[in-house]
């Protein structure tokens, strides 16, 4: 290092600044105003860049649309299921009824039934009874 210019650090601090503010205009010279190329190539990045935009926004539309349509299916389908269950609720209780109903009448039928074989029973108790006493009396 040549040490004949005695430059101090503050002097060579001011110097980099100095080189980097040149850079900068250097930089900003040859910036948009100069090159023609930079704003074709900043049209067609905001041509991508919509275009991905409207890509993005339909597949989005596009799956809000199959989540809406799943939806309804889902919705119908347990429609049908609960409407399937009421039904089948409806019939079970039906049976359930109709098998009262039958219980009930064969419990009918069976009361009648020993009524019936009650009073034949009485009649032939009583055909005894009338028969003993028709008979002589022995002494």
């Amino acid at each position: 290092m040549d040490n004949s210019r005695k430059t101090n650090f503050d002097d060579r601090l001011a110097a980099a600044a100095n080189a980097k503010k040149a850079q900068i205009e250097k930089f900003r010279a040859r910036s948009a105003a100069n090159d023609p190329t930079l704003a074709e190539r900043q049209a067609a990045r905001e041509a991508v860049r919509l275009a991905r935009e409207q890509r993005i926004a339909e597949r989005d539309a596009a799956r809000r649309a199959e989540l809406a349509r799943a939806a309804a299916q889902q919705a119908a389908r347990e429609a049908a299921a609960a409407a399937e269950a009421a039904a089948r609720e409806a019939e079970a209780q039906a049976a359930v009824q109709a098998e009262a109903a039958a219980r009930e009448a064969e419990l009918a039928r069976q009361a009648a039934a020993d009524l019936a074989l009650e009073a034949e029973r009485k009649a032939a108790r009583d055909a005894r009874y009338a028969a003993r006493k028709a008979r002589p009396k022995k002494r």
